[in-house]
């Protein structure tokens, strides 16, 4: 059979991601000002303005090395290979031109969508029935396989194999379509949850300590949980190209082809709307704040985290709205001293997240943070800055104790002192080995994993309670 042309799909088959999904994801974030063009909703057209409009880089999506060597094998017994492909054209030809194991290419072509029983008729016109071998991965391509010399299957399910049996009796099957739920926990980032117990901050700061408050609290974290884990997941799809280029992130499962981009469509429309339905059941001022945080935090994927400065204060005031929200929850008023450290604390956490990515890409000898507003000049001042809002915070705390208020919920409020010391240390400690490029984690999940800041933390707690019962 080695003078029959081996028919390679593109999608989901040479690649490990959608191209067409990949385009969108990529003109939503960068040229979404392109669909403002479109004056036909064919696909074919749409394919195309997308094709002209979007910079993919080939060069760093996810490609499939099993099916990569297959073709690799063909052509070193002298077999001829064509990409065949309902992407268009013009990004078939790049990815062909980046591997150069092709000798043709089909694609889409701005008029007709080479997909299903088109890809066979064409298929048909160009190479004569079961006069070429075909390779792809969906329910789509059966018309293709049905009249193919030999039929490869690509990461298919049982169910589709079945068929394809059915259809060709001369069938090869590569790779198992894989069932697991790792990848779908890793794309929520269930980790990040761990933000969540800011909710709980104002039934402790209040000394509220009942029942109905720490419930109301609960739930509360529930819904932000989910609603966040929508964006994580919104975040990943429009960071495709820039997660592909940095050497942690590349990992993450829509970047590496693990998980198929559609369902990243669906699992943001789940968790969000489960974690509305969730606060709804609180209350309609919760809900608000919920729709808020969502609204703000997809600004920030979408636009603001592009913006310097900006940025920062989206990301502290994401952190002080979970503040916002445990009050609503629980019904307990906020107090200004509570707000006002708040803000100031956080502020600096969100600045040394900035500068955790800057010192990053300073190691990685980039002069400019990729999808950011910041250039690595910048490193000098988002550390002054970072510094500077972190002990604004303790000092607020430090008038804080010495308040009235602070007499009617505390016997012992100096021992609150030791607080101020112990958060002293540990913000100078996180900005220092932030500086030496050990921080690898946003600032909230890093003190979770790091003995001496849990620690630190264990300490806190102790002055807290030393304050309130001696």
């Amino acid at each position: 059979m080695k003078g029959l042309y081996l028919v390679v799909d593109l999608d989901q088959t040479l690649l490990k991601t959608d191209i067409l999904l990949e385009c969108v994801w990529f003109s939503l974030q960068r040229a979404p000002q392109m669909w403002l063009n479109v004056n036909c909703w064919k696909l074919a057209p749409i394919k195309r303005l997308l094709a002209i409009n979007c910079q993919i880089d080939v060069a760093t999506l996810p490609y499939n090395l099993e099916v990569i060597q297959y073709i690799q094998a063909w052509k070193a017994e002298g077999g001829r290979a064509a990409l065949a492909t309902a992407t268009d054209q013009i990004l078939a030809e790049k990815v062909a031109a980046h591997l150069g194991l092709f000798d043709t290419v089909y694609g889409s072509d701005g008029q007709v969508n080479l997909k299903g029983k088109t890809k066979a008729q064409f298929l048909l016109k160009q190479f004569g029935q079961q006069q070429f071998i075909y390779m792809g991965d969906d329910a789509a391509d059966l018309p293709v396989w049905a009249v193919a010399a030999k039929a490869i299957t690509v990461n298919a399910s049982p169910e589709l194999r079945k068929k394809v049996e059915h259809i060709n009796l001369n069938v090869e099957h590569l790779g198992i379509a894989k069932r697991s739920v790792k990848p779908y926990l890793q794309a929520i980032r269930p980790h990040q949850w761990v933000k969540n117990v800011l909710v709980f901050v104002p039934m402790l700061a209040g000394h509220q300590f009942h029942w109905l408050t720490f419930w109301g609290s609960l739930v509360a974290a529930v819904a932000f949980s989910l609603v966040a884990s929508s964006v994580y997941v919104l975040n990943d799809l429009l960071d495709l190209q820039v997660d592909r280029a940095h050497p942690r992130k590349r990992h993450r499962p829509f970047a590496a082809g693990d998980l198929p981009l559609i369902h990243g469509i669906w699992m943001m429309l789940v968790l969000l709307g489960a974690g509305l339905a969730i606060a709804t059941t609180i209350s309609w001022p919760f809900l608000g704040i919920l729709l808020l945080y969502y609204g703000l935090t997809t600004a920030y994927s979408f636009y603001l985290k592009r913006r310097i400065i900006i940025d920062i204060c989206t990301l502290a005031g994401l952190y002080t709205i979970r503040i916002f929200a445990g009050a609503v929850a629980t019904g307990i008023s906020l107090s200004v001293w509570l707000l006002a450290f708040s803000i100031f604390f956080f502020f600096s956490l969100a600045t040394v997240k900035r500068q955790a990515e800057l010192v990053d890409y300073r190691q990685r000898k980039q002069l400019k943070a990729g999808g950011r507003g910041y250039y690595i000049d910048d490193l000098p001042i988002i550390s002054m800055m970072a510094i500077g809002a972190g002990y604004v915070s303790i000092l607020v705390l430090a008038l804080y104790i010495n308040s009235s208020q602070v007499q009617l919920l505390y016997t012992k409020p100096q021992v609150l002192w030791g607080i101020c010391c112990v958060l002293l240390y540990w913000i100078t400690r996180t900005i220092m080995l932030t500086h030496r490029g050990l921080m690898h984690y946003d600032p909230i999940v890093y003190a979770i994993k790091d003995r001496p800041s849990q620690l630190c933390f264990l300490i806190c707690l102790l002055f807290f309670i030393l304050g309130r019962i001696l």
